[in-house]
C-alpha cells in the first residue's frame, strides 16, 4: 500500500526524517465559578501580578539569551506579557470577583478579540497572546509551562500552532522539521525555521491524522507530509539534503549563475546592530532597510537629528556599500505610536505606507531630511530611498521630487497591483523598483497574508503574481532601470532562480537566507532560469508551477 500523506504549504526548503513529536497540551483552568470574596480580592490579585511577571521575565530572559530573529520575537513577546492593557483588564475581572486564572483568560480573550479586528500582524499575533495565557494559567495552577517538550532523540515538532517561545529555542540537531496546522508564509514559526536552517511547513489542514511518534517525511519544498514512508528511501533523501546543507554552510561566495553570471544578494535590517552583523556576512549591501522597525515603541517622533543619527548607523555599518532605505511602512501590522493611525475597517487597505502623509502632514518630508542628513554625514555618495505602498503615478512623481532635492535616489515598492500593471509609467518617474512580494500577493490574491486558512493563496509561487513580477522586470529592463525583490520570496532559494530568470536584479533578503540562495543560483546557468521562469509562470497554480521549478532546476 502507498504510505499516507498530508499536505500542507512547504515554506523552508528542505527534507527531514524522524518521529513526530506533538507540543504539550494547554492548560484547562478551574472550572469552579464560585466568585472570590472581597476580602480576598487584593490577594489574588498579587497572586496574578507574581504570575504575569514571572512569565514576561522568562520571556527577557529567552530574548537575550537569543539571537537574531529569535531574540526580537521574544523580546516582542516580552513587552506583550507585561502589557498594561490586557493586565489592568485582568486585574479588573479579578477585582470583580473572577479567579486570577479566570480572569487571565477573561482579559486575554479580549484582546485576541480586538487583534483579530484589526487583522494583519496584529491578527497573528493572537497566537503569542494565547502563548502567554497558557503560560500564566500553568504558573497559577503551579503546572509545568506548555508547549515544545524536550527531546533527547531527534523528532519532527508537529502544532497547531507555534509561539515565538517554542520556536526560539530549538535545537536544530533534535527538532529536523517544523509542522502546523495553522500559520502562514510570514508567520513566526516560518521565520524561525529559516534562522535555524530546517525544512518548515505550515497550514497543514489534516495534521491530526499524524499521531505522536510515527514516523514521517518531510519535503518543505512540495509540502507533503508522508507517514511511514520507506526507511531507506527517506533516508537517502535526507542524506542528500544534508549534503546539500554542507554546501550551503560552507559557501563563501560570489553570487553567481553557473555560467559566471553576477548576481547582486543583499540583506534585509531593521536597524544599526542588525546592519553591522550583516556587513559580516556575504551580503553586498542593504536591499531594504525596515526604518519603522526603529520606532515601533516611540510615543513621539524623533527629531530630523536623532533620526539621522539611527540612520547613520546602517550607513557606516555598509560604508560604500548600496543600503536602500525605506521610509516609514508603518500602519496596519505595524503602527507606530507616533503616527496619527485612525480606527479603520480594514487597516490593510487603509492609511499605511506614504499615505501616512496625508494625515501626518511634515513625516515624510522630516524623514527624508534625517536620511539626507545622514546621508552626508557618513560621506554617502548615492543614497537609495524608497517609498511603500505607492499606488498612483502622481505618487511617484512627488516623491521622487522630494528625493531628487535632496539628492537622494529615489525609487517605489512594488506592493499594489496597479504600479505591476503600468510599471513603465512608474519608471518615468522614478530611478528604480523593489518588489516585495508578501504585500503583491496580498494584495493580487485578495488574501490576507497572515491568514492560515489563506496559505495557498498567499504563496509567492502562485503563477498570476509571477506575472505581475515578470511585467515589472521587463519594464526594468526596457528602461535599464534596476528592479529588485526585497519580499520574503527571495529567500526561497529555488524561486530566486525563477526571478533572476524573470529579469530580476537583485535579491534582499534576511542575512541567513545568502548562502543558500547563493549555493542554488551557483548550480544554474542564467539560461536554464530564464526557460524555467517562462515555463513556470504558464502554470495552473502555485503547486504545479513550484513542482514544474523543481524538476527544471532541482
Amino acid at each position: 500500500m502507498e504510505p499516507t500523506t498530508v499536505r500542507g504549504t512547504g515554506v523552508v526548503a528542505g527534507y527531514a526524517y524522524a518521529p513526530a513529536a506533538w507540543t504539550r497540551p494547554a492548560p484547562v483552568p478551574p472550572s469552579n465559578t464560585t466568585p472570590i470574596t472581597e476580602e480576598d480580592r487584593p490577594a489574588e490579585v498579587e497572586r496574578f501580578k507574581r504570575a504575569a511577571a514571572l512569565v514576561a521575565a522568562r520571556f527577557s530572559d529567552r530574548a537575550s539569551a537569543a539571537t537574531g530573529a529569535a531574540s526580537n520575537v521574544l523580546g516582542a513577546t516580552a513587552k506583550l506579557a507585561a502589557d498594561r492593557g490586557w493586565n489592568r483588564a485582568a486585574i479588573k475581572a479579578i477585582n470583580n470577583g473572577s479567579s486570577a486564572e479566570a480572569g487571565t483568560t477573561q482579559a486575554i480573550s479580549q484582546f485576541v478579540a480586538q487583534f483579530e479586528k484589526l487583522g494583519g500582524l496584529m491578527a497573528e499575533r493572537t497566537t503569542d497572546l494565547r502563548d502567554i495565557r497558557n503560560r500564566v494559567v500553568a504558573e497559577l495552577m503551579g503546572l509545568p509551562e506548555p508547549g515544545v517538550p524536550q527531546p533527547t532523540s531527534p523528532v519532527i515538532l508537529c502544532a497547531d500552532d507555534l509561539a515565538p517561545a517554542d520556536t526560539a529555542g530549538l535545537d536544530p540537531k533534535l527538532v529536523r522539521a517544523l509542522v502546523t496546522r495553522l500559520g502562514g508564509p510570514t508567520s513566526h514559526t516560518a521565520i524561525i525555521a529559516r534562522q535555524l536552517g530546517i525544512p518548515c511547513i505550515v497550514a497543514t489542514s489534516a495534521l491530526h491524522q499524524v499521531s505522536e511518534g510515527v514516523a514521517i517525511l518531510v519535503d518543505g519544498t512540495s509540502g507533503i507530509i508522508t507517514l511511514e514512508p520507506d526507511q531507506a528511501e527517506a533516508e537517502a533523501l535526507v542524506e542528500k539534503d544534508q549534503a546539500l546543507r554542507e554546501e550551503i554552510r560552507s559557501w563563501a561566495g560570489p553570487a553567481q549563475t553557473s555560467d559566471g553570471v553576477h548576481i547582486q544578494l543583499l540583506a534585509n535590517v531593521q536597524d544599526g546592530a542588525a546592519a553591522r552583523k550583516a556587513s559580516m556576512s556575504l551580503a553586498e549591501g542593504v536591499g531594504l532597510f525596515r526604518t519603522e522597525l526603529c520606532f515601533l515603541t516611540a510615543q513621539t517622533e524623533p527629531s530630523v537629528n536623532e533620526q539621522a543619527k539611527i540612520y547613520g548607523e546602517v550607513f557606516e555599518a555598509f560604508s560604500g556599500k548600496k543600503v536602500v532605505v525605506r521610509t516609514l511602512d508603518a500602519g496596519s501590522d505595524k503602527p507606530v505610536p507616533f503616527a496619527n493611525h485612525a480606527e479603520e475597517e480594514n487597516p490593510a487597505l487603509g492609511v499605511r505606507g506614504i499615505r501616512l502623509g496625508w494625515t501626518n502632514p511634515g513625516l515624510v518630508d522630516r524623514q527624508l531630511d534625517a536620511i539626507a542628513q545622514a546621508a552626508e554625514d557618513n560621506g554617502v555618495s548615492e543614497a537609495w530611498v524608497m517609498a511603500p505602498m505607492i499606488a498612483t503615478v502622481d505618487e511617484a512623481f512627488e516623491f521622487a521630487a522630494k528625493c531628487r532635492d535632496r539628492d537622494l535616489k529615489p525609487g517605489i515598492m512594488v506592493e499594489v497591483p496597479a504600479v505591476a500593471m503600468l510599471p513603465e509609467k512608474f519608471l518615468e518617474e522614478v530611478e528604480f523598483f523593489s518588489i516585495g512580494t508578501n504585500d503583491l500577493t496580498q494584495y493580487t490574491m485578495a488574501a490576507d497574508r497572515m491568514g492560515s486558512a489563506l496559505a495557498q493563496l498567499t504563496d509567492p509561487w502562485q503563477p498570476g503574481v509571477l506575472r505581475l513580477i515578470a511585467n515589472t522586470a521587463a519594464a526594468g529592463q526596457k528602461m535599464n532601470k534596476p528592479v529588485g525583490v526585497c519580499g520574503e520570496a527571495a529567500a526561497d532559494p529555488l524561486l530566486a532562480c525563477i526571478l533572476i530568470g524573470l529579469g530580476i536584479t537583485s535579491l534582499s533578503m534576511a542575512t541567513g537566507a545568502i548562502p543558500g540562495v547563493g549555493v542554488q543560483l551557483g548550480k544554474v546557468s542564467l539560461q536554464q532560469c530564464q526557460d524555467a521562469a517562462q515555463q513556470v509562470i504558464d502554470a495552473r497554480n502555485s503547486r504545479d508551477a513550484k513542482e514544474l521549478a523543481a524538476k527544471l532546476l532541482g
